[in-house]
């Protein structure tokens, strides 16, 4: 009897073994996780790419981006309603072309620059007296704005230099020659002066021509335009004329014993702004540049054969 009860349990386990067999488990369903790509795709501002557009970085100034876009500092701080040009922050975005295709020319009216509070480590002093130096800033797209705010004119006092996002970053490498805007082949052009061509231009070493003379000799305009710059405060170029011929060139007249324009000043091709002198030289000497949309060109392709 106990024999039969025993059979009967295991033919009972069995067929529930069997019959867990055939049944169809339900599975979890499988779901592919992509990542997401609207992270990555908001990190940059669409506006970086826009060439009318600069987004501020370590060591700039307003000046410093000025020039290197061939604008007119005013003009910046008019494009990016700037209430304190010196107030600049890194990451920053800011207008550097006219917007809906305005002119971008040059206000005449003064803008005053606000008191410069800076805290920052001065700049080693260099005595010797040879090539780009001093106790000045370097010429670049946005030094010379911040200069002409402070009435830079011919006297060899270093104009103050307005404060620097942070501390200088390693200069950008040079971008491609910018392409010539409309009514650039219509400026006429002449030597700013008579003399040996003692230095070519070189990218990497010279943005422009170095011209030899005497001691007040006479420094004409290249060409016709407004003084966008007169003054001494950008390091290397000593008493320095920078004269804009159009939206995207600008002619710049460097090492000058005095200046005889004033900022804002309409010039004549031919026009005397200048005398020739070493200041912050090496010797005697006119040092040069056409800067076009704010990158140094090679002055001998606009220059007539001498």
């Amino acid at each position: 009897m106990i024999k039969k009860s025993n059979i009967l349990l295991c033919g009972i386990t069995l067929a529930a073994l069997l019959s867990g067999c055939g049944t169809t488990g339900v599975q979890a369903p499988v779901v592919e996780r992509h990542p997401s790509s609207s992270s990555s795709a908001a990190a940059s501002d669409p506006r970086d790419r826009d060439p009318a557009y600069y987004t501020v970085k370590r060591g700039d100034t307003l000046l410093r981006i000025a020039l290197e876009h061939g604008q007119n500092y005013r003009d910046l701080v008019a494009w990016n309603d700037l209430s304190n040009p010196n107030d600049i922050k890194v990451d920053q975005v800011l207008r550097v072309l006219p917007p809906n295709g305005d002119t971008g020319g040059a206000q005449t009216s003064a803008i005053v620059m606000p008191p410069v509070t800076e805290v920052k480590p001065a700049a080693p002093v260099v005595p010797k007296k040879t090539g780009p130096r001093g106790e000045k800033r370097a010429y670049s797209d946005a030094t010379l704005a911040e200069l002409r705010a402070d009435g830079g004119n011919g006297d060899a006092k270093p104009a103050p230099a307005p404060a620097a996002v942070v501390a200088a970053a390693p200069a950008a490498a040079a971008a491609a020659p910018a392409a010539s805007a409309p009514g650039d082949e219509k400026i006429s052009w002449m030597w700013p002066s008579e003399g040996k061509v003692i230095g070519t231009f070189d990218e990497g070493k010279n943005k422009g021509v170095d011209i030899a003379g005497k001691a007040g000799q006479q420094v004409v305009a290249a060409g016709a335009g407004k003084v966008m710059y007169a003054g001494s405060g950008i390091r290397g170029y000593g008493n320095l004329v920078i004269v804009k011929h159009s939206n995207s060139l600008l002619s710049a007249y460097a090492h000058n014993r005095s200046i005889l324009v004033k900022e804002g000043q309409n010039v004549n091709k031919g026009q005397a702004i200048a005398e020739m002198g070493d200041s912050d030289a090496d010797r005697v000497k006119l040092h040069f540049e056409i800067r076009q949309q704010g990158k140094p060109v090679d002055p001998s392709k606009f220059l007539p054969n001498r």
